[in-house]
């Protein structure tokens, strides 16, 4: 699109939800909760650190295997220890989670948050044994970092 300047123009990248991208929003989810279930929480649950393992190739013939996404980087991550892996945690995971969501898919944030963001959390809600009270806690994490962000 035009920036209305001599000569400027400046591209505008937009996110295109379609079936493939809600597949794997839900399938994100779906890892999120069976890690948190296996009392794992990751502390950087970046886009980044997801990967796709046997992406299927650029014409959609899968080359070597299914196509599945695995979480990397562990570097920060917690396990249950004496007193466990908290609700808190969880909710912690799955904000950072929401705000790398929003921070890969500029300029698209309620796009990204009404479908992508929504699917993933719908899956994670269906599977995660704890959803319920790290919801509660979630809605807590959102409040703080928005006031983080308002106030420094």
């Amino acid at each position: 699109t035009g920036s209305g300047g001599k000569g400027k123009t400046t591209k505008t990248k937009m996110t295109r939800v379609d079936g493939d991208a809600m597949r794997v929003a839900k399938e994100i989810g779906l890892l999120v909760a069976d890690m948190h279930n296996s009392n794992i929480v990751h502390g950087d649950l970046t886009t980044s650190n997801i990967m796709m393992r046997n992406p299927p190739s650029l014409d959609g013939a899968v080359l070597d295997g299914t196509p599945r996404l695995v979480l990397i980087d562990f570097g920060l991550a917690g396990t249950a220890g004496n007193k466990g892996v908290s609700h808190e945690e969880r909710a912690v995971d799955l904000y950072v989670l929401e705000r790398a969501f929003e921070a890969t898919h500029p300029g698209s944030k309620a796009l990204v948050e009404e479908a992508l963001v929504e699917e993933a959390l719908r899956a994670y809600k269906g599977r995660c044994k704890t959803s319920d009270s790290v919801f509660q806690r979630l809605a807590q994490v959102r409040m703080r970092g928005r006031k983080r962000e308002c106030f420094g």
